[in-house]
């Protein structure tokens, strides 16, 4: 099987950790037999360096001729908090979502078997065990409504941003969850505000109507306060959590803390039609990009979701997991993880030590 991938390096640390993860990708192409072009995107700000705008004409027409897409990472203090729309590297991440239809954030928190003792909770929370499938809505809510600043004569300035949610983007991102549920351990909990928000009010009433046709999936209610101290009380009770945007922003980044690193975590945004887009959740880390010193492990796992959500392969997913944790129960480790006194590896050796795990299989 030939797949076509469209690679965004980004910026800062993107281009060295898309390097490794291509590698990977390669050597499951030598491993299992199949074949992959790669098409090179613009995005970001070494797209506002090249081209003077974040997101180029035409880069979205390129993914969407390609099967996947697998983005390093943007942004940094070089291209600061511009007031132009065009010179910002996140408002290109908002526009890709939009235009390829990708409404479904997938981030799964995992706690790696040789990671444990970087878990910052308590030794008899993390032996629960820790692996659960945040599901976040990415296309609407309020970073997408409409925005405003005027002047008031006692008051100042005032700014205000419009949080609306539809009963089709709610049913959508429900049903995703229901199905991926259905795919893991059977239970959905569904994060709201319902006690403050009509939005969210109008969540749980699309919500509750879809687990009536998933009798054989466990649902709950949970409000976004309580979810952000149940995951830090204890993560083992969640399954698949979904919510909407800004909240599913948030909790997803408690979330990794509690695995031990971000730089262990992918991520997968998702349509019905348009091809994934596929990154880690870590930034751009412009601190240490050109030094060998970043951890690709997420960028690696993105690939891994990419074999499985985009290209419908679960056996070469799974063999890409595996050969991330062989390495890492080996003792392998890059700075970020290194603990104890272990010796860290750099970027490169990284890489390399997962594709020879990889292909030893």
């Amino acid at each position: 099987m030939n797949f076509k991938i469209a690679l965004i390096r980004g910026d800062g640390i993107g281009p060295e950790v898309v390097e490794q993860a291509v590698s990977v990708i390669n050597a499951v192409g030598q491993r299992f037999g199949h074949s992959f072009s790669y098409q090179e995107v613009l995005l970001g700000g070494c797209a506002i360096d090249a081209t003077g705008t974040s997101y180029p004409d035409g880069t979205a027409e390129v993914c969407k001729s390609c099967d996947a897409v697998l983005l390093g990472a943007v942004g940094g203090p070089k291209w600061g908090m511009n007031s132009n729309p065009e010179k910002r590297p996140e408002t290109a991440l908002f526009a890709i979502r939009k235009d390829l239809s990708l409404y479904a954030n997938l981030r799964p928190a995992t706690l790696r078997p040789a990671m444990i003792d970087a878990c910052p909770l308590k030794r008899e929370t993390v032996q629960r065990g820790i692996d659960l499938m945040m599901v976040r809505e990415l296309t609407g809510g309020i970073y997408f409504g409409a925005r405003d600043r005027y002047q008031t004569e006692d008051r100042g300035e005032v700014a205000s941003d419009l949080l609306t949610y539809s009963e089709l983007e709610i049913e959508r991102i429900g049903r995703r969850a229901f199905e991926l549920a259905r795919l893991r351990r059977n239970k959905v909990t569904s994060v709201d505000k319902a006690n403050v928000l009509e939005s969210s009010r109008l969540w749980r009433c699309v919500m509750h109507r879809l687990k009536e046709e998933y009798p054989d999936v466990a649902y709950e209610d949970i409000l976004v306060d309580n979810a952000a101290m149940q995951l830090v009380r204890d993560p083992g009770q969640f399954d698949v959590v979904v919510t909407e945007n800004m909240f599913g922003d948030i909790l997803s980044d408690e979330a990794s803390m509690i695995t031990g690193s971000i730089g262990l975590l992918p991520s997968a945004s998702i349509g019905d039609t348009a091809p994934g887009l596929y990154e880690p959740i870590h930034g751009s880390a412009p601190d240490i990009a050109g030094q060998d010193k970043a951890n690709p492990i997420a960028t690696i796992l993105s690939v891994a979701m990419m074999f499985r959500y985009s290209f419908q392969l679960p056996e070469q997913a799974n063999a890409i997991e595996a050969a991330v944790d062989a390495v890492l129960n080996e003792g392998w480790r890059t700075a970020d993880i290194a603990t104890g006194g272990v010796a860290p590896v750099g970027t490169k050796e990284m890489g390399r030590l997962i594709r020879e795990r990889l292909l030893a299989q």
